[in-house]
């Protein structure tokens, strides 16, 4: 599996709330390719799986204690140190950043590369916890399509500036 992560290879995959859609983020066309997938407007920023908590502090700028949401189903939103580092993720100067709770996820971390995590649904649409409820045409652009069963469905809890943030 590791291969096809740092290769590029779109997947759709389990974290610990709803089914993702996901790559290397250091794979611009692969990144590209999941803006197109859902019908995402290319502005819009996308979110990411790190590798690690020092990961996080070398390239984000942190002023509270990791541990306390992670892993776990939240998704910190942080600035980063240098606003053009991923700026095909996300063009600003802060990014979303993840570390599912999940044994897939974990397989992931351990490339050492960040991973592009992003609901599998089209834009706008509900999140999707059965692969059956994928549509067709999602299924026909990934490359890998790993299968864990039902999920929670419940969405990750935001954290801006320390404060938690309810969807």
């Amino acid at each position: 599996m590791n291969r096809e992560i740092l290769d590029g290879k779109i997947f759709i995959y389990p974290t610990d709330t709803v089914y993702g859609l996901g790559c290397n983020a250091l794979n611009i066309s692969s990144v590209e390719k999941i803006k197109k997938i859902k019908n995402r407007d290319f502005k819009k920023p996308l979110s990411i799986i790190a590798p690690s908590l020092k990961w996080i502090e070398k390239y984000c700028l942190v002023d509270f204690d990791l541990k306390k949401y992670l892993p776990g189903p939240y998704t910190l939103i942080l600035k980063k140190k240098n606003k053009n580092f991923l700026k095909h993720v996300s063009s600003g100067d802060s990014i979303g950043v993840r570390m599912p709770d999940n044994e897939f996820c974990d397989e992931i971390r351990k490339t050492e590369v960040p991973f592009i995590t992003t609901s599998v649904n089209l834009s706008g649409e509900k999140a999707i916890i059965r692969i059956s409820e994928i549509p067709k045409n999602i299924k026909d652009q990934v490359d890998i399509i790993v299968d864990e069963g039902e999920l929670s469905g419940r969405p990750s809890t935001i954290v801006i500036d320390g404060k938690e943030i309810k969807r």
